[in-house]
């Protein structure tokens, strides 16, 4: 009955499964044209995430203003003691808190910059706003909450609401705080805990700290002469100002708009502002990859159908998938061939299923320059690839115009609106779909370890971490979702992993009677070494073009970045660790 429930109800997505057919020089050309892509864009913007302003300060900062919460409320500065709090109110605290209650954790405080729970769903509420992998998997905690998504890709209204009922099925929202921003997080020696203030005035004490405020959660725009002098209406798409566009969109039925950017957010966003604007301008530096969403409603006899523990069991299969995907003979084949061999290969099926995007944009796209336009020269995953089945076809109105930069992007903005090449695009609001500055370390309070030592300059010399979760120096401290771990492109899979771990950490602390732990520097040495030996064995990440993933095309040491040996042996070392955690950690009795 699973099975039946999984079946395409549209057009098969095109994935990663190309086969290469064609011969090699087709391939060498393609990657020749990928390059000569590249450094177009780097030439226009060498100076990499430095092209970006994300302290919106001044008369930026109403770019920044919470259009959701209300107005925040005066209260008295706290002043306590706690024993786990999260920096960070999304799926990384939800989850890993519904573990320590599981295994009685009571005094868990979340601090959350926004007015709710939630994180990214929270901040994000743009039109047409969906996570784009599959909802069985995305959502976390469906067996605990007895709950089955209501599509096969779920909408941010209904995550939002996931959110926010794990929050009061955990009782979290007793001690949470809002509509608050840690400052400073040191770690006092004398009384092995941590101190906590903020901008509220709080001087909060802690046991444990979680960082859960991912890697991409503070707004950036681009770095645009005469920004602030635009005289039309403007926010970011984290801030959607629906007293201005309203609900439904129809305040824009009278307006030309324009948007800048054309990552996942505005392939989301766009097909609803071409239905509702008057004329619409979408301006493109880079293209996304646009793949097929294949959505459908949920099959309540399906649902009901599913045994206890469906999803850990779905979970467990997903992780596994990549182990049992080849038959003997075929790993034996993969086994026999040399490495250069095998990137030619993966290099090859990628430039095919590029391909096939680009065959998809031709036979839907009717103008055949705007088509061309919207091609993508970069291998698949270099940029976040997007899936959608109305981003194409809305280009196909007589009202939406793309605006391609050829790579260069808006360099100016004047109070009318955007120049190009000395053409002036007259607006009436101009939305940013210009995404969020990359935390490198998942953090951005200022953090002292053992010594008074920040946490950004112990990184400077490259990122040092224990599974991407603990840094020697700063005992009791958990980052969830930074550098050093696992990516997934189902982030909650990684955030769910991660979060067991923690649990079974502090639950270890706990029940020994340990005050505190901390990684050791023979540990943090021994998974530098993991991320470094797993990096660097193709040049992919300097070969793509420039964006988020790679740190807009800077230079990046071998260990500023994921551990790329997959997320099945990352989750193994993730059991080695806690089968033998005195092995790893130091730990201190109080």
């Amino acid at each position: 009955m699973a099975e039946a429930q999984e079946r395409p109800k549209i057009e098969k997505p095109i994935g990663l499964a190309a086969r290469p057919t064609r011969n090699q020089e087709f391939y060498d050309s393609v990657k020749q044209k990928f390059a000569e892509e590249r450094d177009l864009r780097l030439n226009y913007r060498p100076e990499g995430t430095r092209q970006y302003i994300s302290d919106l300060s001044g008369d930026l900062a109403r770019y920044e203003i919470d259009p959701y919460g209300g107005e925040v409320k005066p209260r008295a500065p706290i002043n306590d003691t706690v024993e786990c709090l999260f920096i960070g109110g999304g799926f990384s605290a939800l989850l890993t808190s519904a573990r320590l209650r599981e295994v009685g954790v009571e005094s868990i405080r979340i601090v959350e910059k926004g007015a709710d729970v939630g994180g990214t769903w929270y901040w994000n509420r743009y039109p047409g706003v969906a996570c784009d992998v599959v909802a069985y998997d995305y959502l976390p905690l469906l067996d605990e909450m007895n709950y089955v998504p209501k599509d096969h890709y779920a909408k941010g209204p209904e995550i939002y609401a996931h959110c926010q009922a794990i929050a009061r099925k955990y009782n979290l929202y007793e001690l949470a705080v809002f509509q608050t921003t840690v400052t400073s997080t040191e770690w006092n020696e004398a009384e092995q805990m941590w101190h906590l203030t903020t901008d509220r005035g709080d001087h909060m004490k802690a046991r444990f700290v979680i960082c859960a405020n991912g890697t991409l959660s503070k707004p950036k725009l681009a770095k645009i002469k005469g920004l602030e002098i635009f005289k039309g209406h403007s926010f970011h798409t984290s801030r959607w100002d629906y007293a201005y566009t309203k609900p439904d969109l129809s305040g824009l039925k009278d307006k030309v708009v324009g948007i800048i950017g054309t990552g996942a957010t505005a392939v989301q966003a766009i097909p609803g502002l071409g239905a509702a604007a008057k004329e619409l301008y979408v301006f493109q530096r880079t293209p996304s990859s646009i793949d097929i969403r294949d959505d459908w409603e949920t099959d309540p006899e399906w649902a009901k159908s599913l045994p206890k523990g469906w999803q850990a069991k779905r979970r467990e299969r997903a992780k596994m998938a990549p182990q049992m995907m080849m038959s003997p003979a075929q790993k034996a084949k993969l086994d026999a061939m040399s490495h250069d061999d095998k990137i030619r290969l993966q290099e090859n099926a990628n430039i095919e299923a590029m391909m096939k995007i680009h065959q998809r944009i031709d036979e839907i796209v009717k103008n055949k320059a705007t088509a061309d336009a919207l091609k993508p020269w970069y291998m698949l995953m270099c940029k976040r690839p997007c899936f959608h089945n109305d981003y194409l076809p809305t280009f196909n109105r007589p009202n939406v115009h793309l605006v391609d930069t050829h790579g260069k992007g808006i360099t100016e903005i004047t109070e009318k609106g955007p120049v190009l090449e000395g053409k002036q695009y007259e607006e009436d609001v101009l939305i940013y779909a210009t995404g969020f500055e990359v935390q490198k370390t998942g953090i951005y309070n200022q953090i002292k370890g053992i010594g008074g030592l920040e946490l950004n300059d112990k990184y400077r010399e490259g990122i040092r971490t224990l599974l991407g979760i603990h840094s020697e120096g700063y005992p009791n401290l958990f980052i969830m979702g930074g550098y050093q771990a696992s990516f997934q492109f189902n982030l909650t899979d990684m955030l769910q992993a991660q979060g067991d771990y923690i649990a079974t950490c502090i639950d270890y602390a706990r029940r020994h009677g340990y005050q505190s732990m901390d990684a050791t520097k023979e540990a943090e040495e021994w998974w530098v070494q993991e991320v470094i030996e797993h990096r660097g064995k193709t040049t992919r990440n300097q070969d793509c073009t420039p964006g988020y993933y790679n740190f807009e095309g800077e230079f990046q040491r071998r260990q500023d970045g994921n551990y790329n040996g997959g997320f099945f042996q990352y989750c193994n070392h993730l059991n080695e660790v806690k089968a033998r955690m005195d092995e790893h950690f130091s730990f201190t009795r109080k």
